[in-house]
């Protein structure tokens, strides 16, 4: 069941698709061929998107089930998703989520996806994600409201999810401070440098990326993300790329409609078989004057290059010139060496 470990709160896969106060789903959609790159693997960008719709869905309804202040919840923040598994075209997505723990002004949102093969009814676990949402007014929506609490069924899970909380927090504000510069273009670049494969993308915040407050969707912008981390995991390596996981996003600011947003991404550390590639979005109000141009979101993308039998292939090693670019480097590396040997100690057999 869904929402499991809160009282009162379930939902019961196989007796159609509804939804709970605090559970979404499971809701299927077909992937198109729209929704995946030239070799048929679904974009990273696509499920992220997929995954921050069902949780706006069930953060929204939550905020709204006592009277008061009606509100609508943006997205603040997303934990690191690995991409457990590649969905093609053809098979059928299905997205479900809950609710795991509420602050003063924030949510927790848990939200699995399932892809299935149709013709075979064979069922793969592609992605697990935690998503953080906060209750804009829709009076104001510069103004956070207070979240209505959840009920749990043990103590431990209030304490696990407050320590998660703490710790969301923290992290989302060390990482806008350190995220001030940009990136900017080099006249002819050598092979396998940054400059050779960075990217940016420039976007028109228009009516259809948007909620009907005003400001972006936040899987709009992850979409954008992965679409440029994407093509600088192209240029790398010249062969078909797919997402690997995806660093804990943060939204650092809201992005208007009407803003032009320009989503850049370089390249940042690769070890023998991935690549690490940041991306930045700064978003320029070009129709208010009074507000200058400032960064909205922040990640690190991993992907993987591919044969055409859906082997991993080695990645070309990139190579740092400035100073600025070896430092990142051996940040990547540390960020890699330390997620291997978390992998390496859940594969350890328990004892």
């Amino acid at each position: 069941g869904i929402g499991a470990g809160l009282q009162g709160r379930r939902l019961v896969w196989g007796q159609g698709d509804w939804v709970s106060e605090l559970g979404f789903g499971p809701h299927a959609l077909i992937m198109r061929p729209d929704d995946a790159n030239v070799a048929g693997n679904v974009h990273g960008g696509t499920v992220l998107k997929m995954i921050e719709e069902a949780g706006a869905i069930i953060s929204t309804r939550h905020c709204n089930s006592q009277n008061g202040e009606r509100c609508v919840a943006a997205l603040a923040r997303v934990e690191r998703t690995d991409f457990l598994s590649p969905m093609c075209i053809g098979e059928v997505a299905h997205v479900s989520g809950e609710i795991t723990y509420t602050s003063k002004h924030s949510v927790e949102v848990q939200v699995n996806v399932m892809s299935e093969n149709i013709l075979t009814g064979i069922k793969k676990l592609t992605n697990k994600a935690t998503l953080w949402y906060v209750p804009l007014s829709l009076k104001n929506v510069d103004k956070v409201l207070e979240v209505p609490p959840v009920v749990y069924s043990r103590q431990e899970q209030e304490e696990e999810g407050r320590k998660r909380y703490e710790a969301q927090k923290l992290e989302r504000m060390e990482t806008k401070w350190r995220n001030g510069d940009i990136i900017q273009p080099v006249m002819n670049p050598e092979p396998n440098t940054v400059s050779y494969s960075q990217s940016s993308l420039i976007h028109l915040v228009g009516p259809s990326d948007c909620t009907l407050h005003g400001f972006v969707h936040g899987g709009v912008t992850m979409k954008l993300m992965d679409e440029v981390a994407g093509i600088v995991a192209a240029r790398h390596c010249k062969t078909n790329i797919v997402t690997a996981s995806v660093d804990a996003i943060n939204f650092h600011d809201k992005i208007r409609k009407g803003c032009v947003i320009t989503i850049s991404g370089r390249m940042t550390f690769t070890s023998n078989k991935s690549m690490e590639i940041e991306v930045l979005v700064d978003a320029d109000p070009v129709v208010d004057n009074s507000q200058k141009r400032y960064r909205a979101a922040s990640a690190f993308f991993t992907y993987v290059s591919l044969s055409q039998e859906g082997k991993p292939l080695p990645v070309p090693q990139l190579v740092p010139e400035t100073e600025d670019e070896k430092k990142r480097f051996e940040e990547g590396k540390g960020r890699y060496l330390q997620m291997k040997a978390k992998r390496q100690g859940q594969a350890e057999p328990q004892a």
